[in-house]
């Protein structure tokens, strides 16, 4: 919501932590902020109707928590301007044959929770918050609760490079504990994601029969060579990177290597806690973008004491360098990885983010821009793995959500970094497409042969009105087969049917 909306102060929208800090000199890489972004608040119908030119089957978007509840609390007033607008983005999706992929939450706490307890630092206030705010959001089509907790925590309250931008480092914030703080923050997160299931299971499932998770970031860890001390480094860059989330969330557990680095600063949650939080996702939402290689004796504990280099033992790189420092190019990684998440949390997983930003983009005439021979390459691997890890590994995936339909607010990196399959001039807001979303097009008509425009849906639960709720590389092994075609699944019934109506074997594959 953040990085495509903009109107920071249209229709009764509180602030969230990301308004302030994104104007604060030295916050962002072009000194610029989100209040106008993509513009996307005012811009929305047209950015449907290009959706839906694109024969797009799925858009995964989130609700801005402080534009539905401006103060953000259990007992602050809920806005109706702000559930106007999400009820009419998403009929708008549905009349034009277009699946709705929630995100309750992307990053943008409410300023004022943050300004009345702490936040996420508060466990007690903000589950109780949040689950409220839930409780709001899945009267909608439920699906993730939160967006990548790892960025929150690590790169929030440990690095301080995103909003609220507390570190240990004196330099770049006057507050903070990056020791202690991202643990807590992250134990929060997970507590709050769990009640929000639970309320979603107790309370709207029965009717709905939709389905609930989170979305985890984290890329694939791969040892710098065949050494013992690599071989576990890259496991232990794993257990930092993804396992801190998913363990607790699917298997009931910390990582026990994390428990031996933190020690005591590792929270623990009370026997009825754990039950809360142990199954409360129904499938692994997976953000996901390169692949590191993890060598032992590292010094960063947010990386589990592992160091990452994208530099082989013979001195090649491992991929096309993107403009993102930690973007390479390497599709056998991503393989890798959704076979490591399959065969370790044995559910279903949905790809909800996954992307390339090209080198420069920004600096390029137009002309130039459009043509992103990077980023097709790039999603030519990806694309490859993905039905590799599918047709030849068995690895059940459900959906593949390209990261982004538009260029937008990259957070610490402005509108430097571009990510997009659409290019957004920022000056006049018009959008082209760019070589990648013709591929992509392209790749997903002749992957899905069977595939039939859907009928417009509109009769689906509406966000509730209510004032307190509390009760590929070129040295990639990866082939593009010629011909691939999913398999069909059979048609669920209920909520999950009109959801999965146009859901295949991939959610996100266009007409």
């Amino acid at each position: 919501a953040f990085q495509i909306e903009g109107s920071e102060d249209a229709d009764g929208r509180g602030k969230s932590i990301w308004d302030d800090y994104a104007k604060t000199p030295g916050k962002t890489q072009d000194g610029k902020d989100g209040s106008v972004a993509t513009d996307s608040y005012r811009l929305w119908k047209e950015d449907v109707a290009l959706l839906a030119e694109y024969g797009v089957k799925a858009y995964r978007f989130s609700l801005s928590w402080s534009r539905i509840i401006p103060l953000g609390g259990r007992n602050d007033p809920v806005n109706p301007k702000g559930i106007e607008f999400y009820n009419k983005f998403i009929d708008e999706l549905l009349a034009h044959g277009i699946t709705p992929f929630v995100t309750l939450y992307h990053w943008d706490l409410p300023q004022a929770l943050h300004d009345r307890y702490g936040g996420w630092l508060n466990k007690d206030e903000i589950v109780q918050d949040y689950a409220n705010y839930a409780r709001v959001g899945t009267e909608s089509t439920p699906m993730l609760t939160i967006n990548e907790p790892w960025c929150v925590a690590i790169l929030g309250y440990g690095r301080g490079v995103f909003a609220p931008g507390r570190s240990s480092d004196r330099e770049r914030s006057p507050e903070g504990n990056g020791s202690t703080e991202p643990w807590i923050v992250a134990h929060s997160i997970i507590l709050a994601h769990a009640h929000a299931v639970k309320i979603y299971r107790e309370q709207f499932k029965p009717t709905q029969k939709g389905e609930i998770g989170i979305t985890l970031n984290g890329d694939w860890e791969m040892p710098y060579d065949d050494s013992p001390e690599n071989v576990a480094a890259a496991q232990h860059a794993l257990d930092f990177a993804i396992g801190w989330y998913a363990d607790p969330i699917y298997l009931g557990f910390y990582p026990p290597y994390m428990r031996e680095v933190l020690g005591d600063r590792m929270p623990d949650y009370t026997p009825d806690e754990w039950a809360i939080v142990k199954g409360s996702s129904d499938f692994y939402g997976m953000n996901t973008y390169t692949t590191n290689l993890a060598r032992a004796g590292g010094d960063d504990e947010f990386q589990g004491l592992v160091d990452y280099t994208f530099t082989r033992p013979d001195g090649t790189q491992l991929g096309n360098q993107a403009e993102s420092a930690w973007l390479q190019d390497y599709p056998d990684g991503f393989r890798a990885l959704l076979n490591y998440i399959w065969k370790r949390y044995k559910l279903p997983i949905f790809v909800t983010e996954n992307g390339f930003s090209v080198k420069g983009e920004s600096e390029k005439p137009l002309e130039q821009a459009l043509h992103d021979a990077e980023r097709v390459h790039y999603f030519q691997g990806t694309t490859a793995a993905l039905l590799a890890a599918m047709h030849d590994d068995g690895v059940v995936i459900k959906s593949y959500f390209p990261w982004s339909f538009l260029d937008n607010f990259e957070w610490a990196d402005g509108y430097v970094t571009r990510f997009g399959v659409t290019y957004v001039d920022y000056e006049t807001q018009k959008r082209y497409p760019k070589d990648s979303g013709k591929w992509l097009v392209k790749f997903f008509k002749e992957h899905d042969p069977d595939y039939k425009t859907p009928a417009a849906v509109t009769d689906r639960p509406k966000l509730a009105d209510k004032t307190n709720l509390s009760d590929a590389s070129s040295t990639s092994t990866v082939k593009i087969p010629e011909t691939a075609t999913p398999p069909k699944a059979a048609k669920p019934r209920g909520f999950r049917g009109y959801v999965g109506r146009y859901v295949t074997a991939l959610l996100a594959l266009v007409k």
